[in-house]
């Protein structure tokens, strides 16, 4: 990514070129805001163009040396989640500009942070594997013309998810080969090296903490798997939130093997690891007053003489037995062991983030992330996703669906081979289990979400708005946005 030099002007400010609104009413396109008095647009015919204004779309006007853009906005720009996807079509369009100045009509400073925040969120190459290196990114510098305020503190917080969606999408596209258990924790390491932030990486320690389960599914690698404790304890804590990540470096699916087409992209299974990971470095960046505690089950799945067998059993931490049925179910093997862990912590919320299943984009299609949980945290996670604009759905966990994984011999299965109702629904239910009570006198469960991305985790189709193709960064500016929530509540 180009480090962006941003600032907010009262007044129109010279730049490589400067980009107008165009709406479209009634299919009928037409100038908005300076763009109807501007001198040399004058005499253009938007219909002769063909420029509908609908929304996204963009085109360049050439007059002698100076050369103007144009954004289609639609029917107008009416909330921040629109005025960031329509900064990330600018930031997509003109990255070849060294400079870029944007007077469009915007009606509130959330509007202009949310522009920012799409030109940012779209400046990202990766050419780690490229012979040719250069980025089409030329971009330097954003001008946003407007009368609207926007703090310092704001700014720094658009570069920083700007630099920790980056680092997500570099871990998260790095292939397998590359990018392995003990790899993935070093760079993780690395970049955690944060005034009140702690970093603690297991490996004897696994068996030392009965964490079978990441030792089960990393089992059949030469590759040994890690636990990675990434702990961000500020002064002035108001809440504690722990995540889990399924961190699985690359899935074969095990002696349970995938085929041809279903392995490739597997590379992107440790994205709720990097997602978990990156934003508790966010958090702490930010220095919010909330305590955050992520746990990354890391495991590389590989077939081998040494790996797990279909119908082994395994003995969890918290006592419950599983009988695995399917390798290639492996994700919530790991993510138990990280949610027992987390609710030893008895925090006041625990999110875990993974791409479960392949049940989630059958649902949900590619942009939409399945939320299930607990009422409060669900509503904790739908207000962070609706602030920050990512798509969440909540879907339900219903009780009758568990009786699909009981098991004959242990206390259930990971998988009902040839069943597959409410796929997405089943992986739920099975880490519901791994969550624990409040107390020893009080066995209500602690508060808890899973998030099942996926859906939204790689993008394998064109860019979006402020989507990039390949590896996203999802849910790393939602739970940013959770901790902001939560250090802003009265402290316990």
């Amino acid at each position: 990514m180009t480090s962006l030099s941003i600032k907010i002007s009262p007044k129109p400010v010279a730049g490589s070129i400067t980009i107008f609104a165009v709406g479209s009413e009634n299919e009928t396109a037409s100038f908005l805001g300076t763009a109807k008095s501007n001198a040399l647009l004058k005499d253009v015919n938007l219909k002769a163009l063909n420029f509908s204004g609908s929304a996204e779309t963009t085109t360049r006007l050439s007059f002698g040396k100076e050369t103007v853009g144009l954004i289609g906005v639609g029917k107008g720009i009416t909330s921040a989640h629109q005025s960031r996807e329509i900064g990330g079509a600018i930031g997509r369009a003109f990255r070849d500009q060294k400079s870029i100045v944007v007077d469009i009509p915007l009606s509130s400073s959330e509007e202009v942070i949310a522009l920012l925040e799409g030109i940012s969120f779209v400046q990202y190459d990766y050419l780690k594997y490229k012979s040719t290196k250069k980025s089409t990114a030329e971009l330097t510098s954003v001008t946003v013309v407007t009368s609207h305020k926007v703090s310092a503190a704001q700014l720094k917080r658009i570069k920083v998810l700007a630099e920790t969606l980056d680092a997500t999408r570099d871990l998260v596209n790095a292939p397998g080969n590359d990018l392995y258990p003990v790899k993935l924790a070093q760079i993780i390491s690395a970049q955690a090296k944060v005034p009140n932030v702690k970093v603690e990486v297991g490996m004897k320690a696994h068996g030392e903490r009965k964490c079978h389960g990441i030792l089960a599914v990393g089992a059949g690698s030469v590759r040994p798997p890690r636990l990675v404790k990434i702990t961000y304890t500020p002064a002035n804590a108001k809440a504690h939130i722990a995540l889990v990540g399924k961190g699985i470096t690359f899935d074969t699916g095990g002696l349970s093997l995938k085929d041809k087409a279903g392995i490739l992209g597997m590379k992107y299974d440790m994205a709720g690891a990097a997602t978990v990971g990156q934003a508790t470095i966010a958090i702490a960046k930010l220095g919010l007053p909330v305590k955050v505690t992520a746990f990354l089950c890391i495991a590389e799945n590989m077939p081998s003489g040494t790996a797990t067998r279909p119908t082994d059993v395994i003995t969890f931490r918290n006592g419950k037995t599983v009988e695995i049925t399917n390798t290639d179910a492996e994700g919530r093997i790991v993510m138990a062991d990280g949610l027992v862990l987390a609710s030893e912590l008895k925090p006041d919320l625990i999110v875990d983030l993974a791409t479960l299943t392949g049940a989630a984009r059958v649902a949900l299609g590619n942009r939409y992330s399945g939320l299930m949980g607990d009422d409060v945290a669900v509503d904790a996670l739908k207000s962070a996703a609706s602030t920050s604009g990512e798509l969440v759905w909540h879907m339900p966990l219903p009780e009758e669906l568990f009786d699909i994984i009981k098991s004959d011999i242990a206390d259930m299965m990971n998988s009902k081979i040839g069943n597959p109702t409410g796929g997405m629904l089943v992986g739920g239910l099975f880490l519901r289990e791994f969550v624990g009570s409040k107390s020893a006198k009080d066995k209500t469960r602690l508060n808890w979400a899973h998030i099942d991305f996926a859906t939204a985790a790689n993008n394998d189709l064109a860019p979006y708005g402020s989507t990039v193709k390949g590896a996203t960064g999802s849910m790393i500016r939602t739970l940013v946005t959770l901790a902001e929530h939560m250090g802003t509540q009265p402290k316990k």
